[in-house]
């Protein structure tokens, strides 16, 4: 199933681009044709183009990574922030902070500084140590941080990619991006560099409907490399010996061969184990051996007496007559 029809784009306006005067050479492979002194992009690329972008948003959020969302310009902000907010996602829809990506040291700071104020209870006045112009002070530094870097709160680290609605106004995310070698994923309008892009997506960043419906089809990709992510995780804590068609990333990795360490070191430990009642097994089979050996002895024995053995009984008593009877007969016999 595709992830977004032309039906969609059309009815979105993605198709729609800027005038002939303003537009940058370099799209020309993406334009279809030109209409009433407007440029109107072709939209069989773009559905190509989605479908790329959204495998490596996909394969990024499964392998553990994080897409940083950007949208400033008034038609981007609400749908940045509210399709990013909806995966978990860190998002910039207000001024972007020069070095919030190459110097996110100094920009985690302010972020500690932001998690420390919202601490504070501004209404308790008489149960905090501060005054209520030093709690003014902070109230209002708190209300500014959390609206510049408030979509950015939960980011420990530099994200693993860029989503970018109109490269030309956020020109400063997509060179500090470049500069740390994070992939860009952006919508390219007919103004726009596709040379500053690593996964270009043609089409128009001024509509509000065209901007939601990319940003949502980002967010999807999003959204299904988490469950991705999710049900790997627990496929690994089952046990589960199944091969990943997808490429492992370095903590899964890590994972699995922590397991197998465990799994040899459990069948290193079992082998002695083993070994032990197997040397015991020669010293429980000699007594079977003697007493294999026994018998035969015993019927050896057994049959050697049984030619002598005397008879009892009624079979005795014939005997004794017979005996008897032929003795006297002998003696009463005359000599010649």
């Amino acid at each position: 199933m595709a992830v977004v029809t032309m039906r969609q784009l059309l009815e979105s306006g993605v198709h729609f681009g800027h005038q002939t005067r303003r537009w940058n050479p370099k799209m020309k492979r993406f334009i279809f044709t030109e209409r009433n002194g407007i440029y109107i992009v072709d939209l069989q690329q773009s559905l190509s183009y989605i479908d790329r972008a959204y495998e490596f948003v996909k394969e990024t959020v499964a392998h553990g990574g994080t897409i940083l969302f950007v949208g400033t310009k008034k038609q981007a902000q609400e749908p940045v922030a509210e399709q990013a907010a909806r995966v978990g996602m860190p998002y910039v829809n207000q001024r972007w902070l020069g070095g919030m990506l190459t110097n996110f040291q100094t920009v985690n700071k302010r972020l500690q500084r932001l998690k420390e104020l919202e601490e504070i209870d501004f209404d308790d006045v008489a149960g905090s140590a501060f005054t209520k112009k030093e709690l003014l002070i902070m109230r209002r530094e708190k209300d500014k941080l959390s609206r510049t870097l408030g979509g950015i709160r939960d980011m420990a680290k530099v994200p693993s990619a860029v989503w970018i609605v109109d490269t030309n106004k956020e020109h400063l995310a997509v060179d500090e991006a470049r500069k740390l070698g994070i992939p860009v994923v952006a919508i390219l309008d007919t103004n726009c560099d596709p040379d500053l892009v690593d996964y270009q997506i043609p089409g128009n960043d001024d509509a509000i409907r065209a901007v939601t419906l990319l940003t949502r089809v980002i967010a999807d990709a999003a959204a299904e490399g988490l469950i991705a992510r999710h049900s790997g995780r627990s496929a690994a804590s089952e046990g589960s010996a199944e091969t990943p068609a997808e490429p492992l990333a370095e903590w899964e990795q890590e994972l699995l061969t922590g397991k197998d360490a465990a799994a040899t070191e459990g069948t290193a430990q079992a082998e002695p184990e083993t070994a032990a009642p197997a040397a015991e097994a020669p010293a429980a089979a000699q007594p079977e051996a003697e007493v294999a050996e026994s018998p035969a002895a015993e019927v050896a024995e057994t049959e050697a007496p049984a030619v002598e053995a005397p008879a009892t009984g009624q079979d005795a008593a014939p005997a004794a007559a017979t005996e008897g009877v032929a003795e006297p007969a002998a003696a009463d016999k005359p000599a010649n």
